[in-house]
C-alpha cells in the first residue's frame, strides 16, 4: 500500500519499554491517541498520530491503553476487514484499526506498536514503513519483567530467550537501546518521529 504518510512500526521484546517510549513521545508532543499534533510554528512538520491497539486482554491486567475486545469481538471485527494489521502473540490477538489508512493518506506520521514476528507481513502491506527496534540489555530486561510481576520465573526465562531473536539488517531498521533512562531514549525516539 503506497501512502504519502509514514508508518512508524515500533517493536521489541516484552519489557523493552515500547509502551513507555511511545507514551513519552506522545506526552512530549502533546498528542493524544489518534489526534493530530499541530505545529503551526513550523509548517514543515507533519502531524504525528499514535494508534491505539485492539487487544484481547482485559484492561485490569495493566500496560498500555488499548481497546479491549473479547475473542469473539476481535474475530468479528477481523472478518469484516476492520484491521489494517493484526497478529497473535502469547495467546492474545492484536489489531491496528483501518483508520490509520486515512491518516496515512492525509500525509501524517502514524506510530504503531507492532510485533517483531509480524514485521515481514506488515512490510508487504506497507512497503515504505519505518521499522524501529527497541532493545535492552538482558539484565535490565530481566529486572523489568520481574518488577512488573505478570509472569513466573519460567515465563520470564522464555521471554528472555525470545528477546535475543535476530532481526534482518537490510530493512533500513532504526535500532534504539532503551537500557538507560526513559528520558534519554525518549528524546531520541521523539526525534526519530519528527524526522520521519
Amino acid at each position: 500500500m503506497r501512502t504519502p504518510g509514514t508508518l512508524v512500526y515500533v517493536m521489541g521484546p516484552s519489557g523493552s519499554g515500547k509502551d513507555s517510549l511511545i507514551a513519552y513521545a506522545r506526552n512530549r508532543m502533546n498528542a493524544p491517541y489518534m489526534m493530530t499534533w499541530n505545529a503551526p510554528h513550523d509548517a514543515r512538520l507533519r502531524p504525528v498520530l499514535f494508534a491505539r491497539r485492539y487487544i484481547t486482554r482485559p484492561m485490569s491486567v495493566g500496560g498500555e491503553r488499548h481497546h479491549c475486545l473479547t475473542q469473539e469481538e476481535f474475530q468479528s471485527r477481523q472478518s469484516q476487514g476492520g484491521f489494517a494489521l493484526s497478529w497473535e502473540s502469547h495467546g492474545l490477538h492484536y489489531g491496528i484499526g483501518n483508520e490509520i489508512n486515512a491518516h496515512l493518506a492525509s500525509g501524517a506520521v502514524v506510530v504503531v506498536n507492532g510485533s517483531r514476528e509480524y514485521l515481514p507481513e506488515a512490510m508487504m502491506k506497507y512497503p515504505s514503513l519505518v521499522p524501529v527496534l527497541i532493545s535492552v540489555q538482558p539484565e535490565v530486561l530481566r529486572a523489568r519483567l520481574e518488577k512488573r510481576g505478570r509472569e513466573n520465573a519460567a515465563s520470564i526465562d522464555e521471554r528472555l530467550s525470545r528477546a535475543s531473536m535476530k532481526m534482518p539488517e537490510s530493512l533500513g531498521m532504526i535500532r534504539l537501546d532503551n537500557s538507560r533512562t526513559l528520558e534519554e531514549a525518549g528524546r531520541v525516539f521523539s526525534d526519530v518521529l519528527l524526522a520521519a
